[in-house]
């Protein structure tokens, strides 16, 4: 169960919003034929879905199998994901990172067209993944949620294109695996501010000074991207979106 940030309510054991918005609604759980019962290989079954308040971004909790050898996950599987967002999942490129307890990366996000999509989860440490509505135009502009993911649970966190993202580590030798859209392109990397006081992230679990790349560090305010006309347009991705869902 995750650390209760102070000051914010949780909308489940693990998600917390910064506004008092209802409740996000579960998408029903999809099941799906796994792999056969030959040996002792686990069935692949039912993945519980939520949608967050934030158009774009989903929360997937896979099925977890131990035994006496280990434990056995799939954290991405097609069939729910299609289920939940009308699209397959384009893979451009796929990025592992390891970091320090305290070290906070983000917020990150990318020009759209074509923007990149993230599909992250934790297979080793902890951390407290937020997603940020940066566009502009958006109902939930501004707004942000957090979930804690880790190698416990090994939830995923599903993150359109146009939406910033940002984690802590809470942990040493914390991982982080990310499944984009597209490849890395530095010339439509964007970046916000984690610190900026008027998105108020959810940062209560810092044990002392965060580390941070120095790129980070310098990312302007949300106000100052709106200003310099870095963030993306809500509609823009709305229709970026139908596109995916078109093309399947």
């Amino acid at each position: 169960m995750a650390v209760r940030p102070s000051g914010f309510a949780p909308i489940t054991d693990s998600t917390y919003v910064r506004f008092a918005i209802p409740r996000s609604q579960y998408v029903r759980p999809v099941c799906f034929p796994g792999a056969s019962g030959v040996g002792s290989t686990p069935r692949l079954s039912a993945v519980q879905v939520r949608r967050l308040e934030i158009t774009g971004a989903f929360e997937f909790t896979p099925k977890s199998f131990p035994d006496h050898r280990g434990r056995f996950v799939a954290p991405f599987q097609e069939a729910p994901f299609v289920e939940a967002t009308g699209h397959r999942l384009r893979i451009g490129q796929t990025n592992h990172s390891v970091s320090a307890r305290n070290v906070v990366r983000g917020v990150h996000f990318a020009d759209v067209p074509p923007g990149q999509a993230k599909y992250v989860y934790c297979p080793q440490g902890a951390l407290l993944d937020v997603v940020v509505d940066v566009r502009v135009g958006s109902p939930t502009f501004g707004r942000w949620e957090a979930v804690r993911l880790d190698s416990t649970d090994y939830r995923a966190l599903y993150l359109a294109e146009g939406l910033g993202h940002a984690f802590l580590a809470l942990t040493d030798n914390t991982v982080m695996s990310y499944l984009c859209s597209t490849p890395y392109n530095p010339s439509a990397e964007r970046g916000i501010d984690p610190f900026d006081p008027e998105l108020g992230l959810p940062w209560d679990q810092l044990d002392g000074e965060p580390i941070m790349s120095e790129k980070d560090r310098a990312a302007p305010s949300l106000a100052e991207a709106a200003a310099a006309g870095l963030l993306p347009d809500y509609e823009t991705c709305l229709a970026h979106y139908e596109k995916l869902r078109t093309e399947g």
